[in-house]
Order: C-alpha cells, then structure tokens, then sequence
C-alpha cells in the first residue's frame, strides 16, 4: 500500500488594521494604511514564511463577521496595528487577547503619542511613517524587525502569553472551535477561494483585451473588497474617472448589502455612518470626471461629502475635498456662498491639522475674497491674514524637509525615489507659492526653478504655474493702499 503525502497548510497569520487612507486624530496627519500593509506588513510575514491575509482579502457569500471572528481565534499568528488608533482594530485586539494566550504581535505607528491604560505594559514594535507615505528605509528596518519577531514566537516552545487576559487570569484555558463547525467554516473558505481563483482568470482574461468597454470585469464578478480597490487605484492612475467610479458605487453597494444580511431593514441600514475613505474616493472621482458636466458633477460630489459631516468634521481629508469642490463651483458660478465654503473649509483643515496643503489654498482664496470684497476693512482682514497664513505654511514646509531628506541610500530602488520626490515636488512648490505671496521674488524664483527642474510628472510644474497665474494679478490691486500711514 502506498502511502499518499499529505501536503502540509501553510501557517495564517491574520492582520487587524484599518483600511485606505485615516486621518490620525491625535496628531491631524493623513496615514495611508494600505501602504503600511503592502509595502511592509504582508512582505514580513511572508518573509516569516505565513500566509498573511487582510480582512479585506477574505473570499466570503455572507457575513465577513464569521471568517473574520473565526481567523481570530485560529491563525496561528495575529499582527494588530493600531495606528491612527483604529476603533475596530482595538475592539478585535481584544477579542484575540481573550481567545489566545499567545502569538499576537502588537505595532504601531510611532506618532502616537499615548495608549490607552490597558496597553500600556503590553509590547508594542513602533514604525515610522512619513503621513501618506513610507520611507524605503524604513520600511527595510521594520520588515526586518517584524519578521525576526514573528520567527522568534512561532519558535518558542512553551510560548510566551502576551495576551495580558491570560497573564492576570492564571489557569485560564483558551476556548477553541467544535471539530464539526471548524470542519464548516474551513469548507466554506476553500469553496470561497476555488470561487475567487476562478473569478480571477476569468478577469483576468477580460482585461487582457483592450477593446472590452469599461463596463468589463466590474465589481459584480468579484468577491473581496481589496480586489476592487486595486482595480479603482489603477482606473485612478489611468485618469479612467468613469470606470473608478463605477467600481466605487459597487464597493459602497457591497458594504450595504452585507448591513442587510445582518438583518438590518433598509431604513437601519440609511441611518448608519459610512466608510469616509470610500465616501471621500467617490467624491473625488465624481467631480474629477464632469460628468454629465462640471457643475453636476460637483453638486454630486457636494452631495456625497455632505454625509460625513463637513460643517463639523476635524477629517484632513474630508475638509480639503469640500474645498475643493467648492472652489471649483466658485470658479463657475462665481457665487459668494460657494467662495465662503471653500474658505472656511480650508480655514479648518489648515488650523485643525496644522496642513500645508490646506494652508496654502486657505491663503490663496483669502486673497480672492479680499480682491471680491467691497468692503475695505473685510478686505485688508483678509489680505492680511492671507499672508499670516503662508509664513506659518513656510514654516511647516521648511520642517517637512528638515524631517524628510532625500533618501541617500544608492539601493533605493527608483519607484521609492519618485515616491518621495512627489512629496518634496509639492513641499517646493508650496513654499513658491507662499513666498511669491510675500512678495519675495527673488527667492520664490529660485526655489520655484529647483522644484521645477526634479518635478517627476510634468503636469505638476503646469498645475503650479496655473495657480500662480491666478494669484499674482490678485497683488496688483491690494487693499493695503487703503490704509493710511504717516
């Protein structure tokens, strides 16, 4: 009789984390997660040698509450992060530390500036993160250090519980599934993964032909939400907004229908809040696609904006896009209310998040409604507090690139390169526009030249003289000459 080899499963290790971009209240940055899991978390474990998976990976027909709930209890490693002090990943930290004694490896970024009391004798591994981005080097140090620690605990026989419950609780046993719900639940995933690996060929046929019309591949054939996302990066890198909105009008669509399979009637399902991220990604794509025109397509955007609450929000990301929109329909219809909006918008963002981008635009607007303004004293306030604004925008420019030197490193791949010098580009470009609006010429010119010279996509260069075409004739008329001095 011969013996058959049974092929061994790969160990799971589960990650908790929040999604896409998150504004980190504490500290009013911007953090964007999804690169925090690509470029560091998943290579890690990987590295560990485990299977890593995401919640938003997760193949399932029903409920994400039964396989997320069940990895909780079963991976053999969890990786919690809990940067921008992410409600649901605290909430499911708590739920692993109560079902396992061991194997939870606790990360954060390293901007948080407190714990809650409960964590605060726990072991937390801490990364740098450069807001929206990651340095290459450091996310070489943290994979590095990530997987070793992995390694180490996977390794360790006895185990050491880092699970505080079971740490205070001597003599505690760890609950664990029913061999027949297990042998389920597992069932339900393989037949989940056969179901999404087929998909994917299938798609993956469909794109290979360029003529298909966007309608293609749409998110109805899919299953995970991180499938969608990739193809709404890639339709947004494309300048495809039509196709990018599509996706994102299923992706909010899904997460409705997962609220119904609760059992939720659709009245409940209206009045609960929705993901901002998905929410302030579908605005964008809106108003950038002027779809059926400009100005409905910005009315729409206003429309989808108005749900998260911008009148009271302290979201970056959320108060710069109502700006925006705003400008935007101010560009058009010239009305008052529109030009009010936007700079109250910006005003938020820059004052709440200390943000040079919000900073910048704030100014700049303060200077239109100063040139729009007929009354003198409102004018000069405005002017005024214009230039306020850019010397603090100057000082926060110049501390992002004390903070953030050109990575040196000559195996720095290029890709991490052009990362950064996106960054830099509008930092540069900032600090331009902020001295041209202190009337430093002399300096505005040099710098202007050198961000112009590294700009890495020519449209940058092209935005930033647009803007500065609208903003200098703005000084030839200044209110200033209203007042009267000795």
């Amino acid at each position: 009789m011969v013996m058959k080899k049974v092929k061994k499963e790969k160990r799971i290790c589960f990650v908790v984390m929040g999604f896409g971009k998150k504004t980190d209240f504490e500290t009013g940055r911007v953090l964007d997660l999804d690169k925090s899991y690509k470029n560091m978390i998943k290579p890690a474990v990987e590295a560990a040698g485990l299977k890593c998976v995401r919640a938003d990976e997760i193949v399932h027909s029903g409920l994400i509450d039964v396989p997320m709930y069940e990895q909780l209890l079963n991976a053999d490693v969890v990786v919690a992060d809990l940067s921008t002090s992410n409600k649901n990943a605290f909430y499911e930290l708590g739920v692993r530390h109560a079902l396992r004694p061991f194997t939870t490896v606790i990360i954060a970024e390293d901007g948080i500036k407190t714990f809650p009391f409960d964590l605060n004798h726990v072991s937390i591994r801490k990364y740098h993160h450069l807001g929206e981005d990651i340095g290459f080097e450091e996310v070489m140090r943290f994979r590095q250090q990530l997987t070793k620690a992995i390694k180490e605990i996977m390794k360790k026989d006895p185990r050491d519980k880092d699970s505080p419950v079971y740490a205070f609780l001597n003599g505690l046993n760890p609950p664990a599934l029913a061999a027949a719900v297990q042998a389920n639940i597992q069932e339900a995933i393989d037949t989940g993964l056969q179901i999404h690996n087929k998909e994917a060929e299938l798609r993956d046929e469909k794109y290979a032909n360029k003529n298909k019309s966007v309608n293609s591949g749409l998110p109805g054939e899919l299953k995970t939400h991180n499938d969608l996302m990739q193809q709404v990066d890639e339709a947004q890198k494309n300048g495809d907004w039509i196709k990018a909105k599509k996706l994102l009008t299923s992706v909010r669509k899904m997460k409705k229908d997962e609220m119904k399979k609760q059992g939720m009637t659709k009245k409940e399902v209206m009045k609960q809040p929705e993901d901002a991220y998905i929410l302030q990604r579908l605005a964008l794509v809106t108003y950038k696609s002027k779809l059926p025109n400009e100005k409905d397509a910005l009315l729409e955007a206003h429309q989808l904006l108005k749900l998260l609450k911008p009148d009271t929000s302290n979201d970056i990301e959320t108060l710069g896009l109502w700006g925006a929109v705003h400008k935007r329909l101010w560009d058009l219809e010239k009305m008052p209310d529109y030009l009010d909006e936007a700079v109250r918008a910006y005003g938020r963002g820059f004052y709440i998040c200390n943000d040079y981008y919000n900073g910048i635009n704030f100014a700049f607007l303060l200077n239109v409604r100063a040139a729009q303004s007929t009354d003198r004293a409102e004018a000069i306030a405005d002017f005024v507090e214009a230039n306020r604004v850019r010397k603090e925008v100057l000082s926060i420019c110049e501390q992002w690139l004390k903070d953030n030197p050109i990575p040196s490193n000559d195996k720095v791949p290029e890709m991490a390169i052009n990362t950064y010098l996106k960054s830099w580009y509008w930092v540069m470009a900032t600090i331009g526009e902020s001295l041209v609006g202190l009337g430093d010429e002399k300096n505005a010119r040099k710098v202007l030249n050198e961000a112009y010279e590294k700009a890495p996509e020519g449209w940058m260069k092209q935005s930033t003289k647009e803007q500065l075409n609208k903003l200098i004739p703005l000084f030839n008329d200044s209110p200033l000459k209203y007042i009267i001095t000795k």
